[in-house]
Order: C-alpha cells, then sequence, then structure tokens
C-alpha cells in the first residue's frame, strides 16, 4: 500500500521556543486580577512576619491563582506557567513549585484570616465594579463537602458522616453566579453544624459590607437545620428556607395535612403518568402544603412549614417501596406555597459550584501535610474560582452563561496557545488565526480593561 510522504514520523520536534506561550488566554484573568488590583491587596494584607515563605507573597499568591485557572491541582503544576513567555501575560513573576511550597507552610492560623481579609475586600470590589445585588433580594446558599485526603499524616483528616477520610470545609456561595462569598476549612471529623453560627455570622457581614443593602435569605439543606443556625438568621435580620430533618413529631404532623390542604405543583404535573383519582381528576406527579409549626419543641421557633409530597415514578424501584416522599422545608419567607418550594429547590446549584471549584479551580486535593498550608490552599482555589466567575459576567454577560464552568472557559479562552513578539517596544501576543471563539476573547478583553 503506498503511504503519503507527509507522515507524522517525519515531523521535527523542538522544545526551543522562548517566545511561546503555553496559556496565552490566562491574559484576561490576569488582567481582570490587575483591574481589582488583586496582587497589591494581598501584599497590604498578608504578612508572614518571619517565617521562609515571607518575601514576594503577592506573585507566589498570584502563581498559585492562576496555576489553578491553568488546570493545576498540584503545586508540580505551577512549573507550566514558567514554560516560554507565559510570565509576560501574567503581570508577575512566577515562582517554582518549591518555593511555593515553603510559603504555603508558612502559614498560620492567622495567616488565614489574613486571606479571609483578601477575599472580603476583592467581593467588594468585584461587586463595585457594577456586580453588587444593591438593594434587591440576595440568596446566600451555604453547604459542606468532603476533600478527600489519602495520606495519613495530614493534620485534621478524619472521617465524617460519609465515611472517607479527608476535610469538611463549610462554603457561602451567591445565587447569580456561583461565586463564593466565604470558605472555612475544617477537620474531616467536624459535624455539619460545628461553627455554622459564627460562618453565617461573617458571611452575612462581609455581603451586607460589600454593597448589598437588601433582604438577605439563606437556603440551606437539613443538615444545617437547628436552633443555632435558624437562630444566627433572626438575630442578623436575614430570612431562611431550610430543609427540615424528619423525625416522629414531624412525621405525624405532616400525616395529618387532610388531603384537599394539596395542591398540586404545575411543572411537576404529568398527564397521564400517575393515572386519575376516584373522581377522574388526573393525579399530579408532586404536591405540596402548608401548615404553621414550631421548630425544636414547644417553646421553639415559629415558622412556615413547607411540604413537597412526589410519587415516584410507575414502574421504577422507589415504587414497590412507598407510595410517596415527602421534602419539608421551614422558612419565615413572604410568597406564595408553591412559589418559595420551587426557589428552595434552586438551592441544590451549590453543588454545581462545588463540583466547580474541585474540578476547575485546584480543589480536587489539599496538597499539604499541615492544615493552615491547605486552609490557604482552600482560600487561593476560591480567589481563582471567583476570577472566573467574574470574568464571565464583567467580561461576557451577554454571550455566555453566568455559571459557565471554569474547565469550559479553560478549554475555550484561558488554554490558548500563543507566541510573543516585540516592536518598537511594544509587545503583542500572536494568537491562532481562526479559533473558533476568538470573537469572546477580544470581547472580554475589551471589557475587562475598562474595569475600574
Amino acid at each position: 500500500m503506498q503511504t503519503s510522504s507527509h507522515t507524522l514520523d517525519r515531523l521535527g520536534v523542538a522544545f526551543d521556543d522562548p517566545h511561546a506561550v503555553a496559556n496565552a488566554g490566562l491574559l484576561l484573568p490576569a488582567t481582570l486580577a490587575q483591574h481589582l488590583k488583586l496582587k497589591e491587596l494581598i501584599e497590604g494584607h498578608l504578612d508572614l512576619g518571619s517565617a521562609p515563605g515571607r518575601a514576594n507573597v503577592g506573585s507566589k499568591a498570584m502563581t498559585l491563582i492562576h496555576a489553578m485557572l491553568a488546570g493545576g491541582d498540584s503545586l508540580a503544576d505551577a512549573e507550566v506557567l514558567r514554560a516560554g513567555a507565559t510570565q509576560e501575560v501574567l503581570g508577575h513573576a512566577i515562582l517554582a513549585p518549591s518555593t511555593l511550597g515553603t510559603f504555603l507552610r508558612s502559614f498560620t492560623f492567622g495567616h488565614v484570616r489574613q486571606l479571609d481579609a483578601v477575599s472580603r475586600e476583592a467581593l467588594a470590589r468585584a461587586w463595585a465594579a457594577g456586580l453588587g445585588p444593591g438593594a434587591a433580594e440576595y440568596l446566600i446558599d451555604m453547604d459542606s463537602t468532603i476533600c478527600e485526603a489519602f495520606g495519613l499524616r495530614k493534620q485534621g483528616v478524619g472521617f465524617g458522616y460519609t465515611k472517607v477520610r479527608g476535610y469538611h470545609p463549610l462554603l457561602a456561595t451567591g445565587s447569580v453566579g456561583g461565586e463564593v462569598l466565604y470558605c472555612r476549612l475544617r477537620g474531616g471529623s467536624a459535624n455539619t453544624q460545628r461553627g455554622a453560627a459564627s460562618f453565617l455570622r461573617e458571611t452575612f457581614a462581609r455581603v451586607r459590607e460589600a454593597g448589598a443593602t437588601g433582604q438577605l435569605v439563606l437556603r440551606a439543606d437539613s443538615g444545617f437545620y437547628g436552633r443555632k443556625v435558624l437562630g444566627t438568621c433572626r438575630q442578623q435580620k436575614v430570612r431562611f428556607s431550610v430543609t427540615a430533618r424528619m423525625n416522629p413529631a414531624l412525621q405525624k404532623e405532616i400525616a395529618a395535612i387532610p388531603e384537599e390542604a394539596w395542591t398540586p405543583i404545575p411543572y411537576w404535573s404529568s398527564t397521564g403518568t400517575f393515572g386519575t383519582d376516584e373522581q377522574g381528576q388526573t393525579i399530579s406527579g408532586a404536591d405540596v402544603a402548608e401548615m404553621p409549626y414550631v421548630a425544636f419543641g414547644k417553646n421553639g421557633m415559629k415558622v412556615r412549614l413547607i411540604v413537597r409530597r412526589v410519587r415516584p415514578t410507575p414502574g421504577s424501584q422507589l415504587a414497590l417501596f412507598t407510595e410517596v416522599s415527602y421534602h419539608p422545608i421551614v422558612t419565615d419567607r413572604e410568597g406564595t406555597t408553591v412559589e418559595l418550594e420551587a426557589d428552595h429547590r434552586a438551592h441544590a446549584n451549590v453543588e454545581t459550584v462545588i463540583r466547580d471549584l474541585k474540578e476547575g479551580a485546584g480543589l480536587a486535593h489539599l496538597p499539604s501535610g499541615r492544615f493552615a498550608a491547605n486552609a490557604a490552599w482552600l482560600a487561593f482555589a476560591v480567589l481563582a474560582h471567583n476570577l472566573a466567575r467574574w470574568l464571565v459576567r464583567l467580561g461576557l454577560p451577554d454571550q455566555l452563561p453566568a455559571r459557565t464552568t471554569t474547565e469550559r472557559l479553560r478549554r475555550r479562552l484561558f488554554s490558548l496557545p500563543g507566541h510573543r513578539t516585540s516592536s518598537a517596544r511594544r509587545q503583542t501576543i500572536h494568537l491562532p488565526e481562526r479559533w473558533p471563539w476568538q470573537h469572546l476573547f477580544l470581547t472580554a478583553l475589551t471589557r475587562l480593561r475598562a474595569v475600574t
């Protein structure tokens, strides 16, 4: 068989171009970070004292953040930023992985709190640039997640309710663009509600300080159903919508709800799927009902109890064991039963934020054996994640969904290869012609350069 003379075996390869840029698209988040003065913000708040990693904290932090946006989830992955002329599109010095390791190991709990101040001010600056909710109602979703760890000597790792060894951080996210408002690393054996009250107080404070003047609303799952969490919301004048934990007393209350009190949920009705009742009326796939309720005992808290009743799909395995399942929530919000129940289910969007942190922003694992170093890594991962979220909302608000994943941004924009040239004291990054998303890149770059 005759073969072409243009085979890949004849293609030469040489790693010899000092002007090549491996991830030229990182110019976008680097531009936004520069306009938000993130490097200067870190340098102004983070003081490692006499620790070995005290020098050049701004450049070290930005190296970690940009490495995470490039797809790195370990210190060694930061090496990719040192290839070719990549430093030219980032605007700061690039440090070696070994130097970054020394930097992270220099952190104590107090230094992590300094990073909290950085993220607090960064949020305020992003909102001042046009992303803040202003006087509108603002929904906050709180959740926790398990960050699996394999090292037996890592400080703070343990087994929690999932029986997985790791850490158990708390996160609060905004419902609009999926930005992380606040995060806190905890040991793996921490109960879900451990520290939740103080965590919420700080979250509410930073959101209000950033410029949110409207009504705040907390949404959370049953892991945070407790007197302290709901009491903190009441104390801080924050409305809440929290999944109630089922217990015999609550089951008795739900069983007493009369049939006529149930209202079909329009977007769950499936004509013909569940048949008809004795009167020939179509049976809805799900219904919702409401009743007054006193949470946490007779002398507890008066709330609205909203219950969703769901029928399993006929023929499914679940249909063999139950006729209906109940999903109760407690709330003090104003609104109709159907609207509030539907809005509460949107709390599930927090899971997409957690997934994006793990798959797109470096939180696949926590690399150090020291707890404070891992807490700092989490803080930098959150800053990287938020830069990606703010980039979309400020640079491409009418062209990409606000919750576009970091992985998709990396594939379409950040991983662009480039080549640096210099002429008449002006540097230019040349990018591939016919790049499918070049219009997105140029639009975002123009808008981000206008951020003040």
